[in-house]
């Protein structure tokens, strides 16, 4: 079969995940317990991490460049974050540049004392609402929007903390999970579709919120409950607390923590996330008709999706490709030289399995294609006969705004290709999907509810769930970028 050649900008072609949030109440290693807890949550968002922990009088905080693991691992550094509690944050920027003033979590002084803000999500109308608030008098110090909510928050003239608060989340919109320290006070709010995920915990008599489930077992902690769709819940005086200040709404969590986002090992909805990805690729299966000799992952991101196929397809499973664990995702790529060597500074085929072999290759989804193309090519070139590729999510046609990194419209293959035209861009022998119908089913649904779906599944169906205040242009909306500056300032 011949290979085209393709050139290719230097971007990643995967999906970039959401950030990852965690609070914990009343420990005498918040801080401590709050490290771990993101180092758990690490898969979220490996740009940047943060620390903001209260003694009872005051609050102390630690922000750094890169990985948990690199910066908060030595003992000097967590007995800077003194204190009972504390929240943390793993950041992935989706608005807002690399620098070090936007790595959360955020404080501010209001009149109602400290609070410390971190956010998993993006607002749909933080743009209008910053233009309101910077012609009002107020001074922004960073491009996050997260800084939009700590005004909002500030500028309220409430007295409580949890009153400013429901005036702020009242004026936002969009999908998001917030952490906050107030004093001796945590708090967490679900969006009131609950699109992005927030859990809660306990350990001992401390209370923990976190984005996934993976980060309570880390230290030890028993899962409670998801916090709520629309809710807020706060812990005063080591009582969990709870208010739902929103209209009541059906639950639309994001499609994505249960296809890609969400570590393996954490629930959702009473399962782990592997298992419905096991489901995913059995769908797949089941809507699939084709003689192979193997099925091989991309890996890690199609494992279990493969396995799935396999025990439904009663087709072999094997390791075809091996994936370079030792390969950060802020791997520094220095020269064309290095950059040349592409896909395969990450993953090789492991000729002697694939050799001579009908392969059915499966991966959890298809943004770009770039990746596909060069794993196909590798595969091809260790001597694979044909190449099948299964993809265990539908096409994804349109870009997300709620705190994904998710490529314009005029990026994403599926919204300019047809079914062949993707196939051949890639180099596949042939090119299949899960359809809608079938991811529904592997989720637990009977089918999709069309008139309202079940999950935030906009990716695939244009389906948005909250309104795009701030889109300008089809395909984009604009970011926060006032400033350029990458200093540690």
């Amino acid at each position: 079969m011949k290979i085209q050649k393709i050139k290719y900008k230097n971007y990643n072609p995967k999906l970039k995940e959401e950030c990852g949030v965690f609070g914990i109440s009343n420990s005498k290693e918040a801080s401590t317990l709050t490290a771990l807890g993101l180092h758990a949550l690490q898969h979220r968002g490996q740009e940047g991490c943060g620390i903001v922990s209260f003694d009872g009088e005051q609050y102390h905080s630690e922000k750094r460049f890169g990985l948990v693991g690199d910066n908060f691992n030595k003992e000097k550094v967590l007995k800077n974050l003194s204190g009972n509690y504390a929240i943390g944050h793993n950041r992935y920027s989706t608005t807002g540049g690399a620098a070090l003033r936007n790595i959360q979590p955020f404080f501010a002084d209001t009149n109602a004392g400290g609070i410390g803000i971190s956010h998993n999500g993006n607002l749909t109308n933080a743009i209008t609402l910053r233009n309101k608030l910077v012609q009002e008098g107020a001074i922004f110090y960073t491009t996050s929007d997260t800084e939009t909510i700590v005004q909002l928050i500030a500028k309220s003239k409430r007295e409580k903390t949890i009153e400013k608060i429901i005036d702020a989340i009242f004026q936002i919109q969009g999908g998001y999970a917030l952490v906050m320290l107030a004093q001796n006070m945590l708090i967490g709010v679900r969006d009131p579709y609950g699109i992005r995920p927030l859990v809660i915990g306990k350990i001992k008599n401390s209370y923990v919120f976190a984005s996934e489930t993976c980060a309570l077992d880390i230290i030890g902690a028993k899962f409670i409950r998801e916090v709520e769709n629309g809710e807020i819940v706060y812990v005063e005086k080591d009582e969990l607390k709870s208010i739902k200040p929103f209209p009541p709404k059906r639950i639309k969590p994001c499609v994505f923590e249960y296809i890609y986002f969400s570590r393996p090992d954490s629930l959702l909805n009473g399962q782990t996330a592997y298992e419905y990805r096991k489901k995913l690729g059995e769908e797949l299966a089941k809507e699939d008709n084709i003689d192979a000799d193997l099925i091989v992952p991309v890996p890690d991101s199609g494992n279990a999706a493969a396995l799935g196929y396999s025990k439904q397809a009663k087709i072999g499973f094997d390791l075809g490709l091996i994936r370079n664990h030792y390969v950060g995702r802020t791997f520094i790529e220095p020269s064309q030289k290095i950059r040349s060597f592409g896909v395969k500074l990450k993953l090789n085929a492991n000729k002697t399995v694939i050799n001579n072999k009908i392969i059915i290759l499966v991966d959890d989804s298809l943004v770009r294609g770039t990746t596909s193309h060069k794993i196909v090519k590798a595969l091809y070139d260790a001597g694979a006969k044909e190449v099948h590729m299964r993809i265990a999510s539908p096409e994804i046609r349109f870009p997300d705004y709620y705190g994904i990194d998710m490529p314009t419209i005029k990026e994403l293959l599926a919204a300019n290709k047809s079914l062949e035209e993707m196939c051949e861009h890639i180099n596949a022998k042939s090119l299949k999907f899960l359809s809608i119908d079938g991811l529904y089913k592997a989720l637990g649904f009977k089918e999709r509810n069309n008139s309202y779906p079940q999950l935030t599944d906009h990716y695939f169906t244009g389906d948005y769930p909250v309104k795009i205040i701030d889109e300008l242009g089809e395909d984009k909306i604009t970011q926060l970028s006032l400033l350029s500056s990458t200093s540690n300032n």
